[in-house]
């Protein structure tokens, strides 16, 4: 008669093992799926919040809202197609009549700032306040000037509107 093994075994037998590793493997998997993906959508944010686009966007508008805040409200000037805007200001505190002026306006892809004297007409600098512009457009509403500003990369584009009441 044969003798029957009634001894226990303890372990794993090779199909248990395969079978776990495969089950790890498929978990290990997707966990570096999902890691990957949630990196990538990290990047295209910060990118997209960083970028030079929004950069340029934030500062035109800055720029822009503090010149016309100076500037006189009786003396804002836009262009009839919407090309540039000029609004004239103080040089300093002890000025009785508005003798400066500051012009926006697009040349290639870049907003400009033109300041000068008002009388005699004098370009006295030009500082450019950001790049990366395919557009810009100009308009008044009583006291206030509105700048339409696109800004476009290549990668990246942006539509930054805003608008400035002049405080004088």
């Amino acid at each position: 008669m044969s003798k029957k093994n009634t001894q226990n075994r303890s372990g794993l037998t090779a199909i248990e093992l395969m079978v776990a590793v495969v089950f790890l493997s498929l978990a290990i998997l997707g966990i570096g799926m999902v890691l990957a993906d949630s990196h990538k959508g990290w990047n295209r944010m910060y990118n997209r919040v960083y970028s030079d686009v929004v950069r340029d966007g934030h500062v035109a508008r800055r720029v822009f809202d503090s010149i016309v805040r100076k500037s006189s409200r009786n003396h804002i000037l836009v262009d009839t197609g919407g090309t540039w805007a000029e609004v004239r200001y103080y040089a300093d505190s002890s000025s009785t009549d508005f003798d400066r002026y500051a012009r926006f306006y697009q040349s290639g892809d870049q907003l400009l700032i033109e300041y000068g004297t008002v009388d005699p007409v004098q370009v006295l600098w030009t500082q450019t306040v950001c790049s990366n512009v395919s557009s810009c457009a100009f308009s008044r509403s009583g006291k206030a000037v509105e700048m339409i500003l696109r800004l476009d990369n290549g990668s990246e584009s942006a539509t930054v509107t805003t608008s400035a009441v002049a405080h004088n």
